[in-house]
């Protein structure tokens, strides 16, 4: 038997990227996910130029609609609200963004594990997933996060704590299938170390499920974030989209039919959900084959009718 040289291994897998990002840039919906996420950062980078007073200080007014001076209109507390959504992306896309990686980091650590040495480590490992995964979500946020100081810091070790065990289990499924090629057999045979085997060898063919695994795992955090800050778990003194919609709660925005103070902060959450579901479909599209075959077909048969209209 004949096995890929380590070298032909590695540039297959460059061509293969500069492929895919290719095909990444050419959908439609990964273009249009990337720029909802592109404004939403640059807004987030910007925030201290744009608005460069704080914009948790209390004004002199109540709550006042859009106007030409506020353009999404004040609180009430007279805080502009266009200033407190372009400020909250800031602590909602950091919390979400590294929660999401780190819940998806820990997924992949414990589905290669589990994979690679199998019998016991794998029996100890999926135990301890199938208990984190049967936990109900929302009350262990709840009991973490009443436990344990306020801060971003806090926020984002619950949100790892509770988020980790559905990425493993997805990622040891696939990381299973892979433990089985020829080319980790040619790996052990040569005498390859375990950590190189996972990290090069396996990992790599593991790219386009780690990716989708890493968007789900921020939509995922940033929803989480904004509920238990609006349940008044995170801290109250953090600008972020869930802290406004805590105090649009408490200030009775809502039953005073006060709509332009907590739509903004919803709408950018629900924006934001959107890029990263359609990066996500963007990234399935691109990856499998059979969500591609419809699009082929009707490229392929779109000129058969042309010409059949032109020859009847």
């Amino acid at each position: 038997m004949t096995f890929p040289s380590p070298q032909a291994l590695g540039t297959g897998r460059g061509r293969a990227s500069l492929r895919f990002l290719r095909a990444l840039g050419r959908n439609s919906k990964a273009v249009a996910g990337l720029s909802i996420l592109a404004v939403f950062v640059l807004l987030a980078l910007l925030a201290p130029i744009i608005f460069p007073e704080d914009p948790s200080r209390i004004g002199s007014g109540g709550a006042s609609a859009p106007s030409g001076e506020h353009w999404l209109g004040t609180t009430a507390k007279g805080q502009d609200v266009l200033a407190l959504t372009v400020w909250g992306s800031r602590s909602s896309l950091f919390v979400g963004f590294i929660a999401g990686t780190l819940a998806t980091v820990v997924g992949i650590i414990i589905g290669l594990a589990c994979a690679y040495f199998g019998k016991a480590v794998d029996d100890v490992l999926s135990l301890l997933t199938n208990v984190f995964l049967l936990l109900p979500g929302l009350p262990l946020l709840v009991i973490l996060a009443a436990f344990m100081p306020p801060g971003l810091g806090t926020v984002i070790i619950v949100l790892v704590i509770t988020g980790w065990a559905g990425s493993a289990r997805v990622l040891r499924s696939q990381a299973l299938s892979i433990r089985g090629k020829d080319y980790i057999s040619a790996a052990l045979v040569s005498g390859e170390r375990p950590l190189r085997i996972m990290l090069r060898e396996i990992l790599p063919n593991m790219a386009s499920i780690v990716m989708t695994t890493l968007l789900g795992s921020v939509i995922g955090a940033i929803g989480a974030q904004a509920g238990l800050e609006f349940l008044g778990l995170g801290d109250a003194n953090t600008i972020s989209w869930g802290t406004n919609l805590f105090w649009a709660s408490t200030d009775g925005a809502l039953m005073l039919g006060q709509w332009w103070i907590f739509a903004p902060s919803g709408l950018a959450i629900a924006l934001v959900a959107y890029a990263l579901a359609m990066c996500n479909y963007a990234v399935d599209e691109i990856t499998n084959p059979r969500l591609r075959k419809p699009r082929r077909a009707a490229s392929a048969t779109a000129p058969t009718a042309v010409t059949e209209g032109a020859t009847s």
